[in-house]
């Protein structure tokens, strides 16, 4: 199915803008993205809640997902709205258990199921739930049909960086290349999924490597999947990419989402076996890099994720270049909800 046939002109309309009012950085988001994408003034939800990346459930309940859920239903928004906009400032995660039976998640995959709670019975928190969105290349994303909200956070590491995606946001535009690097491991798992994602994309659009180099220094990149942190090969922090504006990035990389406190110039990535150089408790790459770097929008992982319930390249990519928004691009590729994901960008962004 062509995606004309599924374009449903989401718009301003469908966002709900969620604010953190005890945060600066978060006000200024908000003020700079209602202003650029002028969002009606009853799709902004306005929180107050500690200004902590990493907050308890019970803080997440009580302060973010109760009060959220009053004002959407209060203004009579759960079937219009279609996408909500976290920000910078906003807690970012939750803590719990971890393991595939955990209930520790980001915050922003739990908010994708706020629309089955204010629907009904409130979702279990243990575990990953299946996204009824994903591997849906050919159906519009709408309510009822998928009972879930669309969560994308405008997040970087301050206020000018988020700035910089909206603006670059509503300039993107179809065209540049999408740059695919297998790991050196010819075996690894998602190696597949990279292949099939260059067979799915028109040839002249892709640059593919299988070889044990890491690609670095690329120019006019719209799109990039890999292995970040994880290919062994990799030794610099920073890709060195030239990103068009509209550009994304995916990696399978189980922390690249912990955090968006800037780190020293100076840090680079390392190994496990290297406790001493960690960077908020990981080695590894982080997903506000792509963003420093100039990508429009970037996936990440605040807890480990397991490579299975990582963004699919092969549905991302080609959801992207061939007109979905970010947002429904990202969450066709992203396996399961109430989980690790995170997707960072304005969720609106369209390749034209």
């Amino acid at each position: 199915m062509a995606f004309g046939a599924l374009a449903l002109g989401h718009g301003p309309e469908n966002v709900l803008l969620v604010v953190n009012r005890s945060s600066a950085v978060s006000r200024g988001i908000a003020s700079y993205y209602i202003q650029k994408r002028h969002i009606p003034a009853a799709n902004v939800c306005a929180l107050e809640v500690v200004e902590d990346e990493t907050v308890s459930r019970g803080v997440y309940d009580q302060a973010i997902a109760t009060p959220l859920a009053a004002c959407i239903k209060s203004r009579h928004l759960e079937e219009k709205i279609l996408y909500l906009a976290t920000t910078l400032g906003l807690p970012l995660r939750i803590t719990g258990s971890s393991g595939k039976e955990g209930d520790q998640a980001s915050v922003d995959s739990e908010l994708t199921l706020l629309y089955q709670d204010l629907r009904g019975a409130k979702h279990p928190v243990r575990g990953p739930l299946p996204n009824p969105f994903f591997g849906r290349r050919d159906e519009p994303f709408r309510h009822p049909q998928f009972p879930m909200y669309l969560v994308c956070r405008l997040a970087a590491y301050d206020l000018d960086e988020v700035k910089g995606i909206i603006d670059r946001s509503l300039a993107a535009a179809n065209k540049g290349k999408v740059v695919i690097d297998l790991s050196a491991d010819d075996d690894a798992p998602g190696n597949d999924w990279l292949r099939n994602a260059a067979i799915l994309l028109p040839s002249d659009r892709v640059i593919f490597d299988a070889s044990t180099k890491v690609l670095y220094d690329q120019r006019d990149v719209v799109g990039y999947a890999g292995w970040g942190s994880n290919d062994p090969n990799r030794k610099r922090r920073l890709s060195g990419f030239r990103w068009l504006p509209g550009a994304i990035a995916t990696e399978f990389v189980s922390s690249d989402g912990r955090t968006f406190k800037r780190p020293p110039d100076n840090w680079n990535i390392t190994s496990w076996e290297d406790p001493s150089h960690f960077y908020a408790g990981s080695p590894q790459s982080l997903t506000a890099d792509f963003i420093h770097e100039g990508a429009t929008g970037a996936s990440g992982h605040v807890f480990e994720p397991y490579l299975a319930l990582t963004p699919r390249p092969d549905f991302l990519l080609p959801a992207y270049l061939n007109g979905r928004t970010l947002a429904e691009s990202f969450y066709l590729a992203i396996p399961a909800l109430s989980w690790q994901n995170i997707v960072v960008g304005d969720p609106l962004c369209r390749l034209k």
